[in-house]
């Protein structure tokens, strides 16, 4: 009757230790990146002369209660809900996001993060760094201290496209921007003229607001341009500013008096500041640059896992990982990984529904292993009034 007693309350123990776990995931069910840890029991079993619980060791076999067994980590998805901020990442599909604090590394599913005064991607409130990987594959915390302007490239191509009517003796593209190595912004205009007996030979002169830059001839053949005109250069008197026409992509053909031609693509840019750090479609931290231009500082890396259990869960949605076990860091392009979006939170996985049902058998356990506590203990006060009685 004494084991009967310790059976019970191996059972209030086991019980209550499983009321903390629900608990814990209820009390978690609006907290960003949680994951819930579900709970299941296990007997515990004497193995007679051998070793065990049992008071009797000439008896094998017998059970002696109940225990908790190690709680382990629910990794599905949560609901990922849309936020405001570029820096909002969570990960959708099986990996995790790694962070280098100093020496050592965490792993989280889904954060807030922000640019630190040292320039690295931080999680919220904390020194924790998001990572890249780098050319060897392995994760490293990027700054983008030094990479908050852009510097301005100077023009030195422009490649046009689509038609010059043949039929047509005059045509002008307007207000084409050009940056001097400096990043000054200029408007050059390009007008396209032939004579009325000239159907194959167009004069190309090009002005900007200072004065005309240069004429050129160019030639067709067959409304293709001829191999000599297929690259004209044009520069400004007295300035090392050359840029290069490419016209290897433009025909002439009757078309009435309606050209498409068109600059297709300019090269060049005034100098930037950043408007925004974000995560790519193919998850790269990139920065953008009000000049339009755009930056990519790595593969944010994701951390792939042989066993997840294995990993350890710390406050704040973190997790750790003592070594054991095999992790892999890859990039969102590898489909084992899922991929990264921005304005995203992952919410916490709690169900809400499966914990009320846990906590009724919790509760329904707790209740009938104190019942064995009382039963055993009203038996023993009846044992001892047999005594009496004799």
């Amino acid at each position: 009757m004494f084991g009967a007693i310790y059976i019970g309350l191996s059972g209030l123990n086991a019980y209550s230790d499983g009321l903390r776990a629900v608990s814990n995931n209820v009390s978690n069910l609006n907290t960003t990146g949680f994951k819930a840890a579900d709970i299941s029991f296990s007997d515990l079993f004497g193995l007679g002369s051998h070793g065990g619980l049992a008071l009797n060791r000439e008896r094998s076999g017998e059970g002696y209660g109940v225990g908790l067994n190690a709680l382990s980590i629910d990794f599905s998805q949560g609901e990922l809900r849309q936020t405001d901020r570029d820096l909002d990442l969570a990960v959708e599909g099986s990996g995790f996001l790694v962070l280098i604090d100093g020496d050592r590394t965490y792993y989280a599913r889904t954060g807030n993060f922000a640019v630190d005064q040292e320039g690295y991607i931080v999680l919220g409130e904390t020194d924790m760094r998001l990572a890249v990987i780098d050319d060897s594959g392995r994760p490293v915390a990027v700054s983008i201290d030094d990479k908050r302007t852009d510097p301005p490239v100077q023009t030195t191509r422009i490649a046009f496209a689509d038609n010059l009517s043949s039929t047509a003796t005059s045509y002008t593209i307007p207000d084409l921007e050009i940056f001097d190595a400096r990043g000054e912004r200029h408007e050059w205009t390009v007008d396209f003229t032939r004579t009325e007996t000239e159907f194959d030979s167009w004069t190309v002169t090009v002005t900007a607001a200072t004065g005309e830059i240069g004429t050129q001839t160019l030639r067709f053949a067959a409304g293709a341009v001829a191999s000599d005109s297929t690259e004209l250069v044009f520069a400004k008197d007295g300035e090392d500013f050359p840029v290069t026409f490419d016209f290897s992509n433009v025909t002439s053909f009757s078309s009435g008096t309606v050209s498409s031609l068109r600059a297709a693509d300019i090269d060049g840019h005034a100098v930037g500041s950043i408007t925004s750090i974000s995560i790519n479609a193919i998850g790269e931290l990139e920065i953008a640059y009000s000049n339009q231009e755009t930056l990519g500082l790595g593969a944010v890396a994701l951390a792939d896992f042989r066993d997840p259990q294995a990993l350890e869960q710390r406050g704040n949605g973190l997790f750790a990982h003592d070594g054991y076990g095999q992790v892999q860091y890859l990039s969102a392009e590898d489909d084992r990984v899922g991929s990264i979006l921005s304005r995203r939170l992952e919410a916490s996985n709690v169900d809400l529904g499966a914990q009320f049902g846990d906590l009724i058998l919790v509760q329904r356990g707790y209740q009938a292993s104190s019942q064995i506590i009382s039963v055993s203990n009203d038996m023993i006060q009846q044992l001892f009034g047999i005594r009496g009685q004799g």
